[in-house]
Formats: structure tokens, sequence, C-alpha cells
């Protein structure tokens, strides 16, 4: 295996290494709590909201002091850029209220998502946004009075007075963002209209999660199947074709009886935006999304052009699964399936967390310490509930510890994105540990390197190696089927979600039928349908309204970048041993005290080029061939 990276190889020996373990006894089931109400849900299985507030009386009181703090800016925003020391004041008392009213907003959001049928718990987010939006109209001011000091005056303060070192880089931002700062009554009428901004989101949210029938098949065996989110993910990776596509026809077919509502939810959040990105005088919302970032809207278009132009191994990634599958043609529903011979393996959460922390290591002895204390603190939501919002996140609380929600269900996908998650934990709390509030949020492009990172770590938890070519197979296709799922299906995405800007921006709308149309020729595209490499019918072109980021700008381009640069700094944490941990645990507890490509360069990565995206297509093009040598060795 000499053709692979270092890091690579490492990855394979461990990924072997676990699945050719010995097995244990008895195979380990995972409760499934899925049609569970929350509150019959063992406490050990839920992450502990206490350590936000003890109950709701607790919450409530917070939220009435915060509510009088944020009533206080008023009396002291007239005078408070007339001396270094007021401008400190004013700038601590709006920290106190963010971070208090980050508590805040993390207690009713997390107890929310929980269990989304509670009403107690939408009411407690609708009040602390009406709170939010008196808040943002409260501190219009902010942006304007900085501009009106001027720079000169803003470094003579700096200078003056040690309290304001925490916001410089906030200060510096504000200069920079002059030629998109609109004056303070339309800074408040603006802050207005956040009342209702996010509602396409929770709209959409609540239909996809809640609200939505779910469509019921029959497979091959005579099983029926309620195909909710977890059940869908799992059975369209059947072996059995016919029964993938059973699975995935019925669950498009059955998102499409709502496309019109999905499309009418997506035309008015891209009406916003496009009217946000024309109020604040940027060109496109493209730009408008990484101005604040400092990243050049041309290293998006880059990644684009670049994936685009390289396409050919992941078709030839395509032919390689249709010829171990045995198919006489390769359909749209067959991409995700596994086509290596099956190394089966339930792993118990207990089992995760070992193999997690041992993944970690490398990163010292602090970090790992770290990760435990996530175990046995309860940050942790663990499994699926009646009512739990699908998926995974991180969510991190200053002051306190970031909170995971999770869905686990014992797959090596569902280790995986735990060990994902606590890559954002991680990132959280080594930000929080090292920066004042002020900069201790790091932007989402530097999050998906902490969370893919994490991801490849556990790949690489090494030293258990095993010959059989089977094994080393199937390891390669787990690992190149998230690289396909990352590099290639969200730079899809991310060109499909830069089309339906553009034609916002060209004041069209965007109607169900436009979106199929035009999320379907972009699927062909990059999956190679019109060379004959993927067979896909109008079935997959209602696929963008299972998408929530589409109503978070720009979003989904950053897991890609975060692939690419993760990949780069895990070789040089396998390379460059200590000091190489070193450098991204430095660019880890930077927080937001940079801009995210200034992290990255400290750190020994310049996303700002395209060669760190054409170094992992080409290492992906590496692995394919592994494979094709691997599969050809295998008896027949």
């Amino acid at each position: 295996m000499n053709s692979l990276s270092p890091v690579l190889s490492l990855a394979i020996l461990a990924y072997a290494g676990i699945l050719a373990a010995a097995e244990p006894a008895a195979e380990p089931v995972i409760p499934d709590y899925s049609q569970t109400e929350r509150a019959k849900v063992p406490e050990a299985f839920k992450f502990n909201v206490t350590d936000l507030f003890k109950d709701e009386a607790a919450w409530r009181s917070e939220f009435e002091a915060v509510a009088k703090l944020v009533a206080s800016v008023d009396g002291l925003a007239a005078a408070w850029t007339r001396s270094p020391q007021s401008t400190a004041a004013m700038l601590e008392l709006l920290d106190a209220i963010n971070e208090r009213g980050d508590r805040l907003q993390a207690y009713a959001r997390l107890q929310s998502d929980m269990d989304l049928s509670n009403p107690a718990y939408t009411r407690m987010q609708a009040e602390f946004q009406n709170l939010a939006v008196r808040f943002g109209a409260k501190t219009a001011f902010l942006a304007p009075d900085v501009l009106q000091l001027g720079a000169a005056q803003v470094a003579a303060y700096l200078t003056a007075e040690a309290r304001l070192a925490p916001y410089r880089f906030l200060l510096e931002k504000i200069l920079r963002n002059k030629d998109h700062t609109l004056s303070e009554t339309e800074e408040r009428l603006i802050a207005q209209v956040g009342l209702f901004t996010d509602i396409p989101a929770k709209v959409a949210g609540l239909l996809n999660n809640v609200d939505m029938p779910r469509a019921e098949v029959t497979l091959a065996d005579g099983t029926r199947v309620l195909l909710n989110e977890n059940n869908f993910l799992k059975y369209r990776l059947s072996k059995n074709a016919a029964d993938r596509r059973t699975v995935v026809e019925a669950y498009w077919h059955n998102l499409g009886k709502y496309e019109n509502t999905f499309a009418a939810l997506l035309d008015g959040e891209m009406r916003r935006q496009v009217a946000f990105a024309r109020m604040y005088k940027y060109p496109s919302c493209l730009d408008a999304s990484l101005f604040e970032n400092n990243i050049n809207p041309e290293v998006y278009r880059n990644l684009i052009t670049t994936v685009r132009a390289n396409l050919a191994p992941l078709h030839r990634l395509f032919k390689l699964k249709q010829r171990m599958l045995g198919l006489a043609e390769f359909n749209y529903y067959d991409v995700p399936a596994p086509a290596a011979p099956s190394v089966t393996r339930v792993y118990s959460y207990e089992q995760s967390q070992q193999l997690i922390l041992a993944a970690m290591a490398p990163l010292g002895a602090a970090y790992t310490a770290g990760v435990q204390r996530a175990f046995a603190e309860r940050w942790i939501d663990l499994y699926p509930n009646k009512g739990k919002q699908s998926g995974g996140y991180s969510s991190g609380v200053y002051g306190v510890h970031p909170f995971i929600k999770m869905n686990y269900g014992g797959r090596y996908d569902d280790m995986s994105t735990l060990a994902h998650e606590l890559g954002h934990a991680m990132h959280s709390d080594l930000s929080n540990a090292a920066q004042p509030f002020a900069t201790a949020g790091y932007t989402t492009f530097i999050a998906e390197i902490a969370s893919t990172f994490n991801e490849n770590m556990l790949l690489t938890e090494a030293l258990k190696s095993g010959s059989d070519d089977r094994v080393k197979l199937r390891m390669l296709e787990s690992y190149l089927e998230r690289m396909r799922g990352t590099i290639y299906a969200q730079t899809l995405l991310a060109d499909f979600e830069l089309a339906m800007h553009e034609q916002a921006e060209r004041g069209q709308p965007l109607t169900a039928e436009w979106l199929k149309a035009t999320y379907e020729k972009t699927y062909r595209l990059y999956m190679g349908c019109d060379l004959g490499v993927v067979k896909a019918d109008d079935t997959i072109a209602v696929s963008w309204a299972a998408i929530p980021h589409f109503f978070r700008p720009y979003y989904v381009f950053q897991y890609v970048t975060g692939m690419v640069a993760s990949s780069a700094l895990a070789e040089a944490v396998s390379q460059g041993g200590a000091a190489g941990a070193e450098r991204y645990l430095t660019m880890l507890r930077a927080g937001g005290s940079k801009f995210p490509l200034d992290l990255l360069r400290d750190a020994g990565v310049d996303m700002s080029q395209p060669a760190p995206i054409e170094a992992a297509i080409r290492q992906f093009d590496r692995l394919v061939a592994e494979m094709e040598t691997l599969y050809a060795r295998l008896p027949k």
C-alpha cells in the first residue's frame, strides 16, 4: 500500500484492525427509544440541561434579569464613545447580555429540539427571539458610532484603555465594514425584521421533522417499514437492489407531494437574502455571506470550478462499485450502497467511547481529558426519542460546556458522527477556555475543520492491522464514501445553491419546476448521467427540499473546505508529532481572534489556492485505484 499517504495508510490499518478485532460473545444491542416519550427516556442518555438552568422557573428569572440589562442600554448609548472608559463599559455590558442570552437561547432550543411537539419550549424560544430583536434594535448604534469615531480615534482608545483589548478585532472588523453599514435608523428598522426572518426555515423544519406524514413501504421479505429519516438512511443501504429502489423512490415521491410548499419557503428565504444583500450594498448574496470572514468569493467559485473539472475519479468509483455489486446498470439509488464484502459490526456506546478516546490520544492528555468529561458529565443526548429532531449537532455555551445532540444507532457512521460532534465540542471547550467571550466564537468555516479532523483521527486509530483484503476493501469504501459525500456531494449542493441565488438576484421566482429542473441538471452533470455512469430519472429532482442548510446562506461549501483542510492538518499531526498537534490545537484555541483563512495559514494550510482541493481529489483517485487492486485480488 505504498501508494497511500502516511495518514491514510494508518487509517486503513486502524479501520482494518477495528473490523478484524475479535467479535464480542454477543453483538451489542442498541436501545430503541424512537417511539418513547421524552420524559420516559432514562436520564443517563439525555444531556444535562440543568447545567444551564435548574428548571423553567430559573430560566424565567434569568430572562427577566437579562431583559432589565437590555433596557439599561438606552441610558448609556448617547455617551458611550465619549471616552475609552465609557466605550469599554458599553462593550462589556453588551458582552454580558450576549453571554447570558446565549444560555437562555441554548436552554430553550435544546429542550425544544429534543421534543419538537412540546409547545412550552416553542413559546420560550419565541419569547427569547422577541427579546433578542429588541436588543438588536437597541444596539443599532454600535457600528455607526464606531465609524463616526474613526480609525484614528479607535486606535487611540485601544492604546489608552486596557479593557478594550478583547474588542480590538471586533472594532477593526466594524471599521472594515464601513461601506456596508447603514444609519442607526435604518439598522433599527432592519433589526425589527428579525421577528419573522427565520419563519421559512422554521416552517420547513417542522414540515420535514414533525408534520409531514411518512410513507410506508413493503420490502422484498414482506417487512413493513415506516420511512422516517432514520429508517430511510438505514434501508437505502440495503443489499437488495429492489429494496433500495423501493425505499428511495417512496421517500422522494412522498417529499414531492409537498414540493410547492417547500419551494415557496425557499423562494421566500432567497428573496430575504437578496433584499438584505442589496440593503447593505453588496454586489451579490455570495459577497454578503463571505465578506464578514474576509473570504474572497473566488474561493467559492474556484471550489466549484476545481471539482467540476475533476469528476473523473468520482465516476471511476461508481464504475468500480457497479462491477463489485454485479449490476447491469448503476442507478442513483445504488450510489450509497456498500459494495465491498460486508463485515458486520455494531458498536455499543461504550465501545465508541473507547475507540474515540484512543483515536484522540495523539492530541495529548488535555484533549482526551476533555472528551472524557463530555462522556462522564452528560454533555451528550444520545438516542432518538419520539418527537426528537433528526440528525446531530454540537452547541457550545460559553462559561458552561458544549451540548451534543445525537441519534445514535450503533453503526460505524454513528460513531463517526459522535467523533465529528465531539470535534465541535472540544473546539468550543478549548476556545472558551483560552479566549474572552468577545473572541471565543469561531466561524463555521473553521468549525467544520475541527469536526472532520476528528473523523480522520477516528480512522487513524492505529496499529491494529488485519491482512484480509476484504477488510481493507470495506474500510477503503467507507472512507471514500465519506469523501464522496463531502467533496463531491456538498460541492454539488453549493453549485445548486449558487444557481438559486443568481436566479433570485435576477428577480426570477424559485418555483418547484425551476428548482427540480435545475437540481436535476446539476445532479446529472456531477454524477455522469449523460456519460452513462449513473442512471437517474426525475425522482431525484426533488432532493433539494430535504436540505435544511439552504436556509443558512452559503453554508454547505464549508463542509468541503473543512474536509480538505482537516485532511491536510491530520497528515501534519501524523508526520509532525507533538509539534503538528500543537499547531492544530493553537488554531482551535484561537477561536475567532483572526479571520479564518489567516488562522489556517498559521496552521500551515492555504485555502485561498486550489492546490489543497486538487490534492484531496488526487488522494481520492489513488484510493479508488487501491480499491481496484484489492478487488482484483479477491477470489470471484
